[in-house]
């Protein structure tokens, strides 16, 4: 351990800990953090016989720490130092340094929200900035601010913007380690070998990492995007390598065995070498013991939540810079090394500077689910460093209240927490308890087992859409062409956990059954109330979501036929989502299972063809009409919305607007437009926002109440608009709009000019005659606007425009008269305007009078 390039600084490290509850640690990959830090800690007086609990980010990582960690002490693991991870816990109570996993760190604090058995939290690779890490940060400041002011937390990163993390942590003070590395030569492609489609990717990766392997010496780390890319290069590489046996090839993704891992991650035996293939799981935390060679392909998968589906959506996206940075490091541990990115250096210079973090791209229900059990409302009573999305913290909290998890006020019920204690999505939770009612908590759990994993289908089979084969899979009753045995393997094992738990609730079993056929979509129904889908009977089989969605089928399959489905997967790009997996249900089922969710309702809506309104009797789940037949009775309301309807949909317009209603709307716009720009003047009227898009969207309170006995639109004409406009104006304010913005302006002639507020700076249109004696320009707003005045010939015809009337008089005036004068003889053109007399008249009456 002394040869760590972190132990030049443990001291300093050690110091700042003792004085400070809170410290940032920036070191490269290959410093030896993860593994030097939490030993040397073991001995400091602070501690007081309580544990340091360190959180990896993934599950790999975590294990190959802590098995680290206790080799560098001739121990086993479990006893100094343990780990916990999802379904696996190697920890006894000599355990000092335990590594978690970031969701087993979270049910920690909710457990114990002080943490009285632990007296340092480290939060390792924190820069790669996942949801789970963000809230146990949260959640340990809010401990650490409210019931444990001695618990100590430590940041460690590779990349990291300690100003932003030293400053969330009160102003933290910063180690920070050079690490060690050697040299490592970057190579790109040339633009005109980039892939432009992804699906390319294998096939550029499989050559690529041949090329170099007969190029260099030791071995290779190759990175791709996700699992199905890594088969596709394994089984290449395979078939070019058959009579190679120095060769090894070892894939490396979180879903392996064990062993599997363990052997990726091992030294190469002597003689051979090694091609490594795997996720960004390899990017930060683990060393694989060898590496010279890294082939990169700048591809990640990375999961994004779409509002418009409400549900996260993995997706293949560039890696940030930072991440080519730590992808390239790895080739530099051991010696001088080089490292190939499968992109051209342009392109580099184009990447993201770092990884957007997951709290502003995820699904929230989880998270807020758990902000709720531990009794936070509102998402800004914790500090966060970067503050969840407010839409996607609302998307979330609807759903939540919609499962019965939290209640109106945002307080979490007891099924939320029953929800919680499975430790899965909020959803597959539900589904699973609520299935006790009918007796089906087995199909539910494998249900969600499923769920949670990747498609268990391969191949061919993978196109087929029903997911109830899939449970049949699963049980025995079906034989599929191609499967993953050990995904099938892994999904019985955590159904079996799940169900153990979900059967020792308090909630009894109910007596009711549903029919065979209608059972898995009637629980995908419990999970996916917003994804009920009902058949819009068309040539693309499309269908319509409870949740208003659209979905369709991107190839023939036989679910298409079916008149409801409910869709437990969807590809939500494009103008209506494609259906991944789905499960059939018939419309008996639906109305047994979820009375809750079905209204009956008397709709009314605008016939435009027949220009009035027409109503119906209709039985609805969501967005879905299952039955809907013509109403007798219809109430004067329903019609008087119905004609508002119409008016929505063909605009305003639509409205007979006089000349008055029109000018008063403008005038108040104009207050409206500028109250920000006069604050002493207008800063105390709440005036409305009269734009079209405004009285568009309240329509329902300015305008339904005056539609009353109204259904056809030539009624419409009826209306007194400019007295129902008047009506939304309190009398001070119209006192206030006579007083700022008049409607009419008395000019030197002694005419009242109307003033025209429909521009962006009003108008006073006015004949020039009419203006003579006047220097200043005439204004609103108690004299502080000027307006724009438009002065007009004998015939009204503009001749000039202004908001500077003496400037015009002294610069302007002389030629614009020397037209008028021709044009207009019987007319008065002085010499002098300012001090003329005005006049609307022409010169003989003038004379007259």
């Amino acid at each position: 351990m002394s040869e760590l390039p972190i132990t030049h600084v443990l001291p300093e490290l050690l110091e700042k800990l003792s004085t400070h509850s809170n410290v940032v640690l920036q070191a490269p990959p290959g410093a030896g953090k993860t593994t030097a830090v939490p030993l040397a800690l073991l001995d400091c007086d602070w501690l007081q016989d309580r544990k340091i609990i360190m959180l990896e980010p993934r599950r790999l990582a975590a294990r190959s720490a802590a098995v680290r960690m206790a080799g560098l002490l001739s121990e086993s693991v479990g006893q100094t130092v343990g780990y916990q991870i999802r379904a696996e816990r190697k920890a006894s109570g000599n355990t000092r340094i335990l590594v978690v996993t970031e969701g087993i760190l979270t049910r920690l604090l909710q457990s114990d929200p002080e943490l009285a058995d632990t007296a340092l939290v480290i939060f390792d690779e924190f820069h790669e900035r996942n949801l789970q890490g963000d809230l146990s940060l949260a959640l340990c400041l809010q401990s650490q601010e409210y019931l444990r002011d001695d618990l100590k937390l430590l940041i460690m990163s590779a990349t990291l913007e300690t100003d932003a993390v030293a400053g969330l942590l009160g102003s933290a003070p910063v180690v920070t380690s050079e690490g060690r590395s050697y040299p490592v030569h970057i190579h790109y492609l040339p633009h005109r070998q980039v892939p432009q489609d992804d699906r390319q990717m294998p096939a550029l990766m499989t050559s690529q990492v041949l090329a170099w392997m007969e190029r260099e010496s030791g071995s290779l780390l190759a990175f791709l995007p996700g699992v199905g890319e890594i088969r596709k290069v394994e089984t290449l590489l395979r078939e070019q390598l058959a009579a190679q046996d120095e060769i090894i090839i070892a894939p490396l993704y979180s879903d392996l065995t064990r062993e599997r891992q363990d052997a990726a991650i091992a030294p190469a035996p002597p003689g051979r070498r090694k091609i490594v293939l795997a996720t960004n799981v390899a990017e930060t935390s683990l060393t694989i013991e060898g590496i010279r060679i890294v082939v990169d392909s700048g591809l990640m998968r990375e999961s994004r939540f779409d509002p418009n589906t409400g549900m996260n959506r993995l997706v293949t996206a560039q890696i940030s810079r930072a991440s080519a940075t730590q992808r390239s490091g790895r080739a530099g541990r051991v010696s001088e090394g080089v490292s190939v990115r499968l992109w051209s250096e342009s392109q580099q210079d184009a990447l993201p500077a770092k990884n957007t973090p997951e709290i502003l791209l995820s699904d929230l229900a989880p998270l807020m689910l758990e902000l709720a059990q531990w009794g936070v409302r509102q998402v800004e009573e914790l500090r966060w460093l970067d503050l969840p999305p407010p839409g996607a913290v609302s998307q979330a909290q609807d759903l939540l209240e919609q499962l019965g998890a939290i209640d109106s006020d945002h307080r979490i019920t007891a099924h939320g927490s029953a929800m919680l204690a499975l430790g899965t999505h909020p959803r597959l939770a539900h589904m699973m308890i609520r299935s006790l009612v009918w007796n089906l908590a087995e199909e539910a759990c494998l249900l969600a087992a499923l769920l949670s994993e990747r498609d268990i289908f391969r191949g061919e089979a993978r196109w087929d859409r029903d997911i109830q084969k899939r449970v049949d899979l699963l049980q025995g009753r079906f034989r599929a062409s191609s499967f993953d045995r050990g995904a099938v393997q892994r999904i019985r094992q955590q159904a079996r956990t799940w169900q153990k738990q979900v059967e020792k609730l308090s909630q009894p079993a109910g007596n009711d059954t549903i029919d065979k056929q209608d059972q898995i979509g009637v629980l995908l129904g419990l999970a996916y109330p917003d994804r009920i889908a009902k058949s819009r009977r068309d040539r693309e089989h499309r269908f319509l979501l409870s949740g208003g969605r659209g979905a369709h089928f991107s190839h023939d399959d036989d679910l298409a036929q079916e008149d409801y489905l409910v869709i437990a997967e969807l590809d939500g790009q494009g103008r209506d989502a494609r259906i991944q997996l789905a499960a059939h249900v018939s419309e008996q089922a639906l109305e047994r299972a979820f009375p809750e969710l079905i209204v009956q309702e008397t709709a009314v809506r605008w016939d435009d063809a027949a220009g009035r309104a027409v109503a119906s009797e209709r039985t609805r789940l969501g967005q879905l009409v299952l039955a809907e037949r013509p109403a007798r009775d219809i109430s004067p309301t329903l019609l008087s919305r119905a004609l508002l309807d119409a008016v929505l949909q063909k605009g305003l317009q639509t409205l007979p607007w006089s000349k008055e209603a029109d000018a008063l709307r403008d005038r108040v716009q104009f207050l409206h437009r500028v109250a920000g720009d006069y604050p002493k003047l207008l800063g105390d009227l709440a005036i409305p926002d009269w734009s079209g898009e405004a009285l568009a969207s309240t329509l329902e309170e300015w305008l339904l109440p005056h539609l009353a006995g109204m259904n056809r639109l030539e009624q419409l004409k009826q209306l007194d608009l400019l007295r129902i406009l008047q009506g939304q104006l309190d009398w001070p304010l119209q006192q206030k709009l006579d007083a700022l913005a008049p409607s009419h302006l008395s000019v030197p002639s002694g005419s009242r000019i109307a003033i025209d507020y429909s521009e962006e700076i009003p108008i006073l249109p006015v004949r020039l005659q009419e203006m003579f004696g006047q220097q200043k320009t005439p204004a609103i707003l108690s004299g502080q606007y000027p307006l724009m005045v438009h002065l007009l010939s004998p015939a009204r015809r503009p001749v000039q425009v202004t908001r500077d009337l003496a400037s015009f008089w002294a610069n302007t005036y002389q030629e614009v008269r020397k037209e008028l004068r021709i044009k207009y003889q019987k007319h008065y053109w002085p010499d002098d305007p300012a001090s003329a007399q005005a006049t609307s008249t022409t010169k003989k009456r003038m004379q007259a009078r």
